[in-house]
């Protein structure tokens, strides 16, 4: 697929937009006011492979959450912050990667002008956040309602007011909690600047609808190249979404150092229980850095012809199973050793 071409932009020890691989963020949904717990919650997430990490700076305490969580985790940081701009100059201070703000809402272009002149001196990007309940309400009068060109046209406001002042390290994130909507407004800003784009449908809701809708979204934009870094917004623990993401990534083709599951849906042929079975292959692997293909089968008969792309795979049988490598049989094993000799074979690969 041919990428966007965006700015590229330092990000802490990392690049987003240009040539770069597709980010993957979350956010903390633990109290700002818990320390403790946001650092134990960012390792959680750093661990399970999320690239950036933001969290909300509600008041000037928040502020102290900055300097403990970079020291427990290695991944570029966010502030998200609304309306006060000193607290955007605090957490440039205190060594944030990246400030969530739209300038547009801290005020005089005095308050705008010191943001942007601190961020550029520390090279830290800013990322302009529209969704479609943030319109002002001159764009809001001239469209009247928050169609995708109102959004754009609010997301492009916000930018010219940092451009004003030489500014340009922007990301621009333009938010809807529907699908259709959503994509529109990434199409519409992909063709009217080259700023970094930050993909996601807003209040997608709980795990599995906000998979889907997620899925939809930012899959369809990335199969086309627009997008450099992405965040999956569930109503659920924030390790989830890291995994969403990459599944997405996976999916289509922009994640290939780690494995790709494929497993049949079952049939009345099936002798075992395939679907617990597929699911604990998936557990196990997720781990795995090797770019490999595994196939969960549950015929003897099919299994091994229809997945002979997978460099390894298992296919069961009536309390057993066969190993199989590239369609070929390696052997058969009983259906409670299934698992480990998948797994052993893995190794070997």
């Amino acid at each position: 697929m041919n990428k966007r071409i965006s700015k590229k932009i330092k990000l802490g020890n990392t690049f987003i937009g240009g040539d770069s691989p597709v980010l993957v963020q979350s956010m903390l949904n633990i109290p700002a006011s818990d320390i403790e717990g946001s650092v134990n919650q960012a390792v959680a997430l750093e661990e399970a492979g999320c690239q950036v990490i933001r969290f909300a700076v509600p008041d000037e305490n928040a502020l102290s959450l900055i300097e403990p969580i970079k020291k427990a985790v290695s991944v570029p940081l966010v502030a998200d912050i609304h309306f006060d701009y000193k607290l955007a100059l605090g957490a440039a201070e205190r060594g944030i990667d990246k400030i969530r703000i739209n300038p547009g809402n801290i005020g005089s272009e005095d308050r705008v002008k010191a943001v942007a002149e601190i961020c550029k001196q520390k090279e830290i990007p800013i990322r302009i956040g529209v969704n479609s309940g943030s319109l002002e309400k001159h764009i809001l009068e001239k469209y009247g309602s928050p169609t995708p060109e109102a959004m754009v046209e609010s997301a492009l406001y916000h930018a010219s007011l940092l451009e004003k002042f030489d500014f340009d390290d922007i990301v621009i994130s333009i938010k809807s909690s529907d699908v259709n909507t959503m994509i529109e407004c990434y199409e519409l800003a992909a063709e009217k600047c080259a700023y970094p784009l930050h993909l996601g449908v807003t209040e997608a809701g709980t795990k599995r609808m906000g998979i889907i809708k997620s899925a939809i979204g930012i899959g369809s934009l990335l199969t086309r190249g627009i997008g450099d870094t992405i965040r999956v917004s569930l109503t659920d623990e924030p390790v989830e979404e890291v995994y969403a993401a990459f599944d997405i990534l996976k999916a289509i083709g922009l994640k290939t150092d780690c494995p790709y599951l494929i497993s049949c849906p079952t049939c009345g042929r099936t002798k075992i229980d395939l679907v617990g079975l597929a699911k604990q292959v998936e557990e196990r692997l997720r781990g795995c850095k090797k770019p490999i293909k595994v196939a969960v089968m549950g015929c003897i008969v099919n299994g091994p012809g229809e997945a002979r792309e997978a460099d390894i795979g298992i296919a069961g049988g009536d309390g057993c199973g066969l190993i199989f490598r590239k369609g070929e049989i390696l052997r058969k094993v009983d259906e409670k050793d299934l698992l480990d000799e998948l797994m052993k074979e893995v190794d070997k690969l």
